[in-house]
């Protein structure tokens, strides 16, 4: 396990990447592609380098993605083809079929589809361009950038917010009056409802 933080400095096809979850928001991976647009090739360059995808490697020497899946998509949908990783687990030796059994004890892998309910290893996505879109991903990300509640190391922590506003805002709210779900999603982060989960911010209590 030396050396398992190394970047690998040969790039990668995009396509060759292995999601670790099934959905993203694609309201986030739109804002990404469009400040990946705003910058000249000089930086987009730069960008690639400093950005690198942390993966693990499988028993089957695949790359299997454990962050930056909405970067890994926005960069597939702008026509970038290859990204430089940075290995984070050597999980070659495990055994195939307790692999993913692995994966999810590391908490390495979620999988939810795009109504939070949990699916069978073998329904992720196989590539970074079949990740489906969950509306609540996105207003979770939208959420912590607006101090709805603060980063916090716990993996997958947006998408367990994701899935508190997916019992609280409906759906077709968040689909068609995004400010509008905010507004609820910042009253409902701040309530003591929200109290157990990851970077909760609300107010403190008067005793």
């Amino acid at each position: 396990m030396a050396n398992t933080r190394e970047p690998l400095l040969h790039p990668i096809p995009i396509l060759s990447l292995r999601p670790t979850q099934m959905t993203v928001g694609m309201r986030e991976v739109k804002e990404k592609r469009e400040r990946w647009r705003e910058h000249k090739a000089k930086k987009k360059a730069e960008l690639l380098g400093k950005h690198m995808i942390p993966v693990v490697l499988g028993p089957d020497k695949r790359h299997y993605v454990v962050d930056h899946h909405h970067l890994a998509r926005a960069l597939h949908d702008e026509g970038v083809k290859d990204v430089l990783v940075t290995v984070i687990g050597d999980l070659t030796m495990v055994d195939p079929d307790g692999f993913w059994n692995v994966m999810d004890n590391k908490r390495w892998v979620y999988p939810y589809d795009a109504k939070g309910e949990r699916r069978h290893f073998k329904d992720l996505p196989k590539s970074v361009a079949e990740l489906k879109d969950d509306p609540f991903r996105s207003l979770a990300g939208e959420l912590r950038r607006a101090g709805g509640f603060a980063k916090d190391t716990t993996p997958f922590s947006e998408f367990l917010w994701a899935d508190f506003l997916r019992r609280k805002v409906k759906r077709k709210r968040v689909e068609t009056d995004f400010a509008g779900a905010m507004e609820h999603a910042l009253a409902f982060a701040k309530s003591h409802d929200a109290v157990y989960l990851p970077g909760w911010c609300g107010p403190a209590s008067d005793d």
